[in-house]
């Protein structure tokens, strides 16, 4: 296949201002940490603000656009043209299962669940609603991680980029979503080129992020069990492990490294879920994750759409929201890159079905044997979290589980491979960006997952400040890339349309004259 790349120059001038907006991010919190911690707050809430209507509309259209074009005739559409998938369906799955969602869902599997079920979520805060406050915590937690959240990484904009590049022939970055708006111009527009430097910015944040939090709640760990300092040279030491793992799975690329150590993830952790489910609080698991899900599916619409508490809508759930938007555009290149080959039924599936259920099982499982600990003992999870925040609660209930010696150590192991996942898939998502190229340059991956970890490793310096401030700024760079999403809600669906026609799944040919013409490549 012939694809456009574009100029080293351009290339350079994308890698120049994400790269030294990062920079000048770090040189700004280093010099005074609580002045820009001011400047995010204020930012953070003019985002939420301004940007929060719209996001809660935009994930609920995804998600329902998403579902029909997969249930309908399209979902026949093989992405990419009819050629076998580069991988078995196991480690497609996995891989998918192991990206941004399992990251960030191991440190908020434990915590979360139980934060909700000490402080009832606003719309379950009427005591005459009928809701549990078992159902009502892992309901709320299952609308922040599954269908809504896992539909934005990668549907519709997954299937704008499958169109632009493997049948249009432009190189596989975030500007090609503008494609059906600017048609191949978009390669030289300066619109491509902002689109570009947003999303990188946006995903190497939203890494970073659990990146560092995975050094401070390791370090936590080891201080509670082994005795050794939470200092700043344990928690780099740690990071310094991190980064190794996931640069050297970057290195070697999707087909290796990736693959194997996202099937690897998968393996441990329905081990360690199987465990739980025998030997731990299965029944009350099951019974709660199906009370949980009744809740869920019955009060979705009220709980996706609530605007009553904005406080608490910033905190939680648009937090969550500006997170997962943040990825998209690159989500939709990763995706886009290791889907080629599968029918598109198959992708809103995998992406907006099966891995929101596993996730949401997985919440109850963990979430869930929280709380049947914290109503057998009070305290004994809900005082750790109060006390020490989001690094004690995966230790507080590990330490709960049967075979705690062999399973807090087991889910310690798992957790930096649910990161390493994230951060190996975002570094080739960041050098696919730069490059434009399906196979970036070994280098290139080394240099993007060695510079998130440095980030981290500055931020870590500063102390628990530098990762809120970082927090806090993912949310705020969702706002452009939001804006650079809203158009695949009509562009997916005609981009869809012109890959049934050219497969002959429709007999209507594209009205869009971007989309109109049979595909060369």
């Amino acid at each position: 296949m012939n694809v456009s790349n574009l100029s080293f120059t351009e290339q350079r001038l994308v890698a120049g201002l994400s790269g030294g907006f990062l920079l000048l991010f770090v040189i700004l919190a280093f010099f005074d940490l609580p002045q820009m911690t001011q400047w995010i707050n204020q930012g953070f809430a003019w985002t939420v603000d301004v940007f929060g209507p719209l996001w809660q509309v935009w994930m609920l259209a995804n998600l329902v656009i998403a579902l029909v074009l997969g249930l309908t005739r399209y979902g026949d559409i093989r992405l990419g043209g009819n050629v076998a998938p580069d991988s078995s369906t196991f480690r497609w799955l996995a891989v998918i299962m192991c990206t941004l969602l399992a990251g960030g869902g191991v440190f908020w599997s434990a915590a979360e669940p139980m934060y909700h079920y000490v402080t009832t979520p606003p719309l379950f805060a009427d005591s005459e609603s009928g809701v549990s406050a078992v159902s009502a915590a892992l309901a709320q937690s299952f609308m922040h991680w599954g269908f809504l959240a896992w539909a934005a990484l990668g549907t519709l904009s997954a299937i704008v980029v499958v169109y632009a590049h493997y049948h249009k022939g432009l190189a596989m970055r975030p500007r090609t979503l503008l494609y059906p708006l600017l048609g191949e111009k978009v390669e030289s527009h300066w619109l491509g080129t902002l689109a570009d430097v947003v999303s990188i910015i946006a995903v190497a944040a939203g890494t970073i992020g659990p990146i560092g939090f995975l050094a401070t709640q390791l370090g936590f760990s080891f201080e509670a069990l082994l005795g050794w300092e939470n200092n700043y040279g344990l928690q780099l030491a740690i990071l310094g492990g991190l980064v190794l793992i996931y640069t050297l799975s970057a290195s070697t690329g999707i087909e290796k490294g990736i693959q194997w150590l996202s099937s690897a993830n998968v393996v441990l952790a329905v081990i360690l879920l199987g465990i739980i489910l025998l030997a731990g609080p299965g029944n009350f698991i099951i019974d709660s994750f199906l009370n949980g899900m009744g809740t869920y599916l019955q009060d979705f619409m009220p709980m996706a759409l609530n605007r009553q508490d904005d406080a608490w809508l910033g905190w939680w759930t648009l937090f969550f929201w500006g997170w997962f938007i943040g990825y998209g555009p690159m989500m939709a290149l990763f995706i886009a890159r290791i889907s080629r080959g599968r029918s598109l039924r198959e992708l809103v599936m995998a992406v907006a079905v099966m891995a929101p259920l596993v996730t949401n099982f997985w919440f109850a499982s963990i979430g869930g044997a929280g709380i049947f600990y914290e109503q057998a003992a009070a305290g004994v999870v809900s005082a750790p979290l109060q006390e020490s925040g989001l690094p004690a609660a995966l230790l507080a209930v590990t330490q709960q589980l049967p075979l705690a010696e062999l399973m807090v150590p087991a889910f310690l192991i798992l957790t930096v491979i649910f990161v390493a996942t994230t951060g190996d898939s975002m570094a080739y998502s960041i050098s696919m960006a730069i490059s434009g190229d399906h196979t970036p340059r070994t280098r290139q991956r080394i240099f993007w997952a060695l510079t998130m970890g440095l980030v981290a490793a500055v931020l870590l310096r500063m102390g628990e400040g530098g990762i809120n401030a970082l927090q806090s700024f993912i949310v705020i760079t969702a706002a452009p890339v939001s804006l650079l999403l809203l158009p695949v809600l009509w562009t997916g669906p005609r981009m869809a349309h012109a890959m049934a026609y050219e497969q002959g799944i429709v007999t209507q040919a594209p009205r869009s004259k971007v989309a109109a013409s049979k595909s060369t490549t």
